[in-house]
């Protein structure tokens, strides 16, 4: 069981993290639908504010409350998340609010905060705002991937992206449904590693099938990275508590040089170096990422 001061800072640290990542979730899939769909146009956008409002108010709550690990992690805002989202509102007149992201810039941490019964209250009521938010999203989801799958509409995004985007989602209610019940979603190293170890799997797959052909020597890095992290996701389930700790060292090098990589390209395409149909916010939201699985597996391991 997690102290009523620890569901309070997980709470608003997983808020933060995956209130970010759902609302881009949503305008990834805006971006990728055609004229012939503009209900699903609409739906999504409408997914996109309703996590603002939830990133806001996790910002404005959390500020000064959450660990200073978290703030400084660079998984809840980097250094080119306010251009990324410039570029990527220029290019498909999606509308992003980036007061959020200017909000964030200024996020600084606590190692002890003072937790009132007030701000608990608050937490849980945000919480309890997320949930069937959440819900709504992943039917809407799951149903665009059915729709996709069955080949009754064509979407940008490949099938696979929905299916990865939808496993996120899934996580974030889970985690969300844990620490209701006051328990640490993030308690099992193994579990951690083979969930983000797919993750990082397929953003090695989604770069290397959205970059230019032209791209080779990227093309190459990235699937190298892919069968990297395939190779870990054998290790990691075949890991015992004994070889387990050998396994996450591993895992968190490899990351850390594919957190580089990616970072590099979040600039290259911030700065049209690179050639590519990834738009901006893509490029930085998959750099978040890894910065949160960085922060995990030091943090578990």
């Amino acid at each position: 069981m997690i102290t009523e001061q620890q569901y309070v800072i997980l709470s608003l640290e997983l808020n933060m993290f995956f209130g970010r990542i759902m609302k881009e979730h949503s305008l990834f899939l805006e971006a990728g639908f055609t004229p012939a769909n503009p209900d699903f146009s609409k739906v999504a956008d409408q997914y996109k504010q309703q996590f603002e409002t939830i990133l806001h108010n996790a910002v404005v709550l959390g500020n000064g409350i959450i660990s200073p690990l978290v703030a400084s992690s660079g998984e809840i805002v980097t250094d080119y998340t306010l251009g990324s989202e410039q570029k990527t509102q220029y290019f498909t007149g999606i509308a992003i609010n980036q007061e959020i992201t200017r909000l964030e810039e200024a996020l600084y941490g606590e190692a002890n905060p003072l937790i009132t019964p007030a701000l608990i209250q608050q937490v849980s009521q945000l919480n309890a705002l997320v949930r069937p938010m959440l819900e709504g999203l992943i039917g809407f989801k799951t149903g665009l991937l059915n729709d996709v799958l069955s080949c009754r509409m064509f979407t940008a995004n490949y099938p696979l992206l929905i299916d990865h985007i939808l496993r996120e989602a899934k996580l974030y209610h889970s985690h969300l449904i844990a620490l209701e019940n006051r328990q640490n979603p993030e308690e099992n190293l193994k579990e951690t590693e083979l969930f983000w170890d797919q993750i990082m799997m397929e953003h090695a797959l989604f770069i290397r099938g959205l970059l230019d052909p032209t791209e080779c020597d990227l093309i190459n890095t990235a699937n190298d990275f892919a069968g990297e992290y395939n190779n870990l996701m054998r290790a990691a389930m075949t890991a015992t508590d004994m070889t387990i700790d050998s396994v996450t060292d591993t895992t968190l090098k490899k990351t850390e040089k594919y957190r580089d990589f990616k970072e590099a390209g979040t600039k290259g395409i911030n700065e049209c170096k690179i050639r590519s149909i990834i738009l901006p916010l893509l490029a930085d939201h998959v750099l978040r990422e890894s910065n949160h699985y960085i922060r995990l597996l030091r943090q578990l391991s």
